[in-house]
Parts: structure tokens; sequence; C-alpha cells
């Protein structure tokens, strides 16, 4: 019996290299991924760090040892190998990738047979179980090797969600940050009538601007600013597994992704005029409105991918969408993608013939948001109750899906815990009344700091 593996976590694999995760830890995990499954052919491929082609080649060989034949696409994105999966009809997937984690670190992501999610709560801790146990059945047969790399099935079906005689010229500033977006906007780009200003375009597992993570502002400056200087239309950048994208205004201003929501539940709605769309309980109000307006369906699940994605399933849904700029679409067999909400950004740009920032603003007026903010906590059950207690007699509808929502005539707020850390994360939206939304941000942040 092996000791506890570290690199095991609520959704995937990730930890340090060597010390959390190597090659001989990789193979373990390739081969229990197989004998869990019970697959014939798995598709497999990798990120672009500069650890990834060998953990992959040794989570490869432990699925071959299995008895399993494997595709394997080679360098790609998370989403590439969602794609591979369900568009092939193999039993599942992985991708070596540690997407936005510090560079020395690695890591895994899984899929079963129609790309459905594997994670904590279905088919990871039978797989961290096997690996450590490393007990592994003999099997009949080594598995078979093929290469794929051509990617031209997953571009037809990126460009089959947009008409493309409605796309306008549009300049667009793309910023890889050095991940692997770049290689499919190459691959997009013959396709498409738009001018493409390219940033850190060029895959480098060195990650000489840092690592590829737009959620930190540090990080946004240089796309922001070649947006400025170049008149852009907007500007995009990605993670570095490319499975989010965020979006830029034709100012440079980052865009708060939970108004890309509201952009993309419309798309959706304005194509198919109708149909049930999913979102997060953190910020609501701007998204049932919309998905209102444009004959649509609102139906609220927890956050998280394996829940969105459930609650999707259940519902047909067209579109799902978090604020943390992930977003799902049942023609992708209802997975994420960070390529699919741009196209779509830019085909609505092209129909309405408004600048991104002016369909943003009259959005921003109406549902003003606080942004979530995370403050450190003691005891986060705590800070929950106190806060239930507090703001729960005031007449409000309380929404417990996820930590504590409490609904006011003319505001709402979410607090929730952080899965990992000490933290509770606060959002706060009104109706409006951007002076009311301050006001009450200010009033529960001082009774976090109190609690």
């Amino acid at each position: 019996m092996m000791s506890a593996l570290t690199c095991f976590k609520a959704y995937d694999v990730r930890g340090r290299v060597p010390e959390q995760l190597n090659e001989e830890i990789a193979y373990r995990i390739g081969r229990a991924f197989a004998v869990y499954l019970g697959a014939r052919t798995l598709v497999v491929g990798h990120d672009i760090r500069l650890t990834s082609p060998a953990l992959c080649d040794a989570a490869v060989a432990g699925i071959r040892d299995a008895g399993c034949d494997v595709v394997h696409i080679g360098q790609c994105g998370t989403e590439e190998i969602y794609f591979a999966t369900f568009h092939g009809g193999y039993d599942g997937g992985l991708v070596v990738t540690a997407s936005h984690n510090p560079k020395d670190f690695n890591g895994m992501k899984f899929v079963r047979e129609g790309a459905r999610p594997i994670s904590g709560d279905a088919g990871l801790p039978e797989i961290q179980a096997l690996a450590e146990a490393a007990d592994f059945p003999a099997a009949a047969r080594q598995g078979t090797l093929r290469h794929a790399a051509d990617k031209s099935a997953y571009i037809d079906h990126l460009l089959s969600y947009v008409d493309k005689s409605a796309l306008r010229p549009l300049k667009v500033v793309v910023n890889a940050g050095n991940g692997g977006a770049g290689a499919v906007i190459d691959l997009l780009e013959p396709h498409l009538p738009l001018e493409f200003i390219k940033l850190q375009h060029a895959p480098d597992g060195h990650f000489p601007h840092g690592v590829p993570n737009p959620l930190l502002e540090e990080n946004r400056a240089a796309t922001a600013a070649v947006v400025r200087a170049s008149g852009a239309d907007l500007g995009i950048a990605w993670d570095g597994d490319f499975d989010r994208c965020f979006f830029f205004d034709e100012r440079g201003d980052f865009v708060e992704g939970y108004y890309v929501v509201g952009l993309l539940a419309e798309a959706f709605l304005r194509k198919y005029g109708g149909g049930a769309i999913v979102h997060d309980p953190r910020l609501i109000w701007n998204t049932t409105d919309i998905v209102a307006q444009f004959g649509g369906r609102a139906v609220q699940s927890r956050t998280g991918h394996a829940f969105i994605k459930q609650v999707m399933r259940d519902n047909d849904a067209l579109y799902g969408g978090e604020m943390s700029a992930h977003h799902y679409f049942r023609d992708f067999a209802y997975c994420d993608s960070g390529m699919i909400p741009w196209l779509l950004v830019v085909e609505l740009l092209s129909r309405r013939r408004q600048p991104l920032s002016e369909l943003l603003e009259e959005r921003q007026r109406a549902y003003p948001v606080s942004g979530e903010i995370n403050r450190p906590v003691a005891d986060p059950p705590a800070v929950l109750d106190a806060i239930a207690r507090r703001y729960g007699s005031g007449g409000g509808v309380l929404d417990t899906m996820d930590g504590i929502g409490i609904s006011f005539a003319d505001w709402r707020f979410n607090v929730r815990m952080s899965n990992t850390e000490p933290l509770v994360r606060l959002n706060v939206e009104s109706r409006g009344d951007h002076a009311l939304m301050v006001e009450k941000t200010a009033e529960l942040l001082a009774f976090l700091d109190g609690g």
C-alpha cells in the first residue's frame, strides 16, 4: 500500500512537480483511470507546461498497461479533450494541465464517456484509491497508441456557433498569456473577417509574462493598454488551458464576468427563440431579467462545474454561465469552453452595431454589483449563521442553495464559504441604485469584519 497521494483535489489532480506529482504517480493515475472506467479507448492530451509532455507520456503508459487503447491529440486546451471525447465517442479523456497554477505545478482533469464530469463527487475518490493501492489486475494485452493532431473537426464545431455572414470586420486584441489559446486563434483566423492583434501569443511554458490568469489585476494591464492604443473593438484574454476567457471593452476596461453571462444568454435566446439558461446563485438579477426579456427560462444551480453540468442536462439548457468566467454549452456536451463565448460576443456586437461598453453600461446601470469580495474569517460557518440571523428577519427571501442568499425588494446579497481557505466570498447587487449597493456592501463588510 502506497502512502496517500496529496495531488487529488475536489475536482481534479493538482500538485507541485516532482514532490506531489511526477511520472511514477502519473503512470499510476493513468492506469487507475483506465481500470476505473473499464475503458477500451481513452483520448489524452496536455497543455504547454514544460513538464506536461513527460507526465502525459507516463499516464499513457499506465493506460496502455491496463489494456486500453490511447488516442493522443498532443498539445491542446482542456476543452479539446472534452470535444475529442464526445465527438470521437471514446470512453473517456484525460488532459495534463495545471491551468493558472504556479509554473512548478501540474495536474490532470478527467471526463468519462460523453465528456461527462469526473470529480470528487463521482469517480475521483475511486481513481485515487486505485492509484494509491497500485494493485492493478494483469491485462490480457497492451493497449495501442495512435497520434491524432488534426484539429479541423474541433475548429468546424467552434465555427458552427456563429453565422459567419453576420460578422463585421472587427479589430480584436487577443492575449493568450503564452498559454495554449494562440494555436486555436491561428486556426480560426482564416475563417473569420476579424483583424487579430496578438499578444503573448506563442506558447511558452517558461511563462515570461507570469502564469496566465487574467483574474489577477496585474495581468490585465497589457491587454488593456493594447486595446486602447490600437483602437480595437474589444480585447480577449485566456488562462493557460483556455477553458475560461475574459473580456475588455473598446476602452480597455475589464468586463465583470457576471455581465458576460447575460450577454451570452441573450445571444442564445436570440438564436433559439427560447430555452433554459442555467446560472449560479451569487449574482442573479441581471441574468434573470435578460432571460425573461428574450423568452427563456432561468434555472439556478449551485456553483461548480459538476453541479452546473448536471442541472443543464436535467433541463436541456442551451447555456450555463458562472460569474467566474466558466461558460457551458449544450451542444458542447454541456462542457465549458473559452473559445465559444468570444465568438458569440463578436457576433452579438456585429448584430447590435453598438460598442461593447454601451451594451454593458445599460446592464450595469440596471443592476450594479459589488464584484466578489473575499474576507478572511476565523469561523466561516458561524459567520454565515450570524448573517442569516441578522438579515433573515428583515423580510427578505432566504436562499440556502449555495451559502446564504437573501433578496429584498431593491437589493440582494450572497455570502458563501471558500472550499479551500478560511474565507467567505460576498456579492451584492441592487436594482438600479448604485449608492444603495455601495451602502449595503459596506454594511455587510463591517458585519463580516466584526464577526
